[in-house]
């Protein structure tokens, strides 16, 4: 495509630490495209689909399983481990690790958004793997407002790990999940999207190191 001097804009959304995971694949991509403009912007993590359908970005970021007819999935860019975000002064913060049957006795965040269920439980599983329901407290809309809930002690939320090394403050702990699966990462488009500048960004995944390399 760069040989023939194929240009045009291309809009990315991706969310927080994750524009900064990929940025070898948006690399690889700009020097395969030197004539496109990649225009990268941020996704709302609570609702991550509202600014796809809509057209405000031809590419996003997501995380797995997305499972809606109207938008396509491509290679999983890499992989997350999950951690719980509380406040400091949380009875579990000083722990070094959580189990998904702990998330019986906590609370998490809920959410104003049309999130598919799929996509809400591989971060907030409803039900811990003994079948204990898993309690929704405050409502919120993003990450920032989430963030002031959680280190007030209202409730936790889970996040990428990589959350930790961007989000460091003093009010808050990030203690990993041990038997979590890890979130898996992909680029996600809408299925009747045939821009071709999306496949070509797709494709600049299949040369980088498999799921669960580190970075």
């Amino acid at each position: 495509m760069a040989a023939e001097g194929v240009a045009g804009v291309l809009t990315l959304g991706s969310m927080g630490p994750q524009g900064w995971m990929i940025r070898e694949i948006v690399d690889r991509f700009r020097n395969r495209c030197p004539a496109v403009r990649l225009v990268h912007r941020e996704l709302n993590v609570v609702d991550p689909l509202t600014s796809l359908r809509a057209g405000e970005v031809d590419v996003a970021h997501l995380w797995l399983p997305v499972g809606e007819p109207d938008i396509t999935t491509g290679p999983v860019t890499h992989t997350s481990p999950v951690v719980v975000v509380m406040a400091a002064t949380h009875p579990y913060a000083d722990r070094e690790s959580l189990s998904l049957e702990d998330y019986g006795d906590l609370t998490f965040m809920g959410h104003r958004s049309p999130i598919p269920a799929s996509m809400e439980e591989a971060f907030q599983p409803f039900h811990t793997p003994s079948g204990r329901p898993v309690a929704r407290g405050p409502v919120i809309s993003n990450w920032e407002d989430e963030l002031k809930v959680i280190s007030t002690g209202q409730a936790v939320g889970a996040a990428a790990a990589e959350a930790a090394r961007f989000y460091p403050r003093p009010d808050l702990a990030y203690v990993p999940v041990t038997d979590a699966p890890p979130l898996r990462w992909a680029f996600a488009w809408r299925a009747t999207d045939t821009n071709p500048l999306i496949r070509a960004l797709a494709e600049a995944v299949d040369t980088l190191p498999r799921p669960g390399s580190r970075r």
